[in-house]
């Protein structure tokens, strides 16, 4: 078997494909999570802490001399970053608790009844047993 043409079967397994579509829907979702923290979340927190600006919360380890640029600790984007993570975080643990919910739901519910054929079927196989 050629490269390509493993490459091409482990391309097109159908779990590849899914997780390639989960991670591109998933970026994007990061996207908007961000946008959300960044710009519906993140302004009236600061407003309410003080017209504090997250984005802009850092401490200076080396002022800025001549061509070299300061060297800051941007320690108000991480804080943006986590809660970021904890929204995104959140959300995962929603989805997976549904899927798992609908999973149990399919399991506790009855087996099918067989149909008339099956049983009727069944008990004359059952009569001629005893004989």
């Amino acid at each position: 078997m050629s490269m390509m043409s493993e490459f091409r079967d482990f391309a097109m397994r159908g779990n590849v494909v899914d997780m390639a579509v989960g991670i591109v829907i998933g970026g994007a979702f990061g996207k908007i999570v961000s946008s959300f923290v960044n710009d519906v979340l993140m302004p009236p927190i600061g407003l309410a802490l003080g017209g504090v600006d997250f984005s802009e919360l850092a401490v200076t380890l080396q002022e800025a001399s001549g061509d070299v640029a300061a060297v800051t600790l941007k320690y108000g984007a991480f804080i943006q970053t986590v809660i970021d993570f904890i929204i995104i975080a959140f959300a995962i643990f929603m989805v997976v608790k549904a899927m798992n919910n609908l999973k149990k739901k399919e399991e506790a519910a009855p087996p099918p009844k067989p149909s008339e054929e099956v049983t009727l079927l069944t008990e004359i196989r059952d009569m001629m047993k005893k004989d």
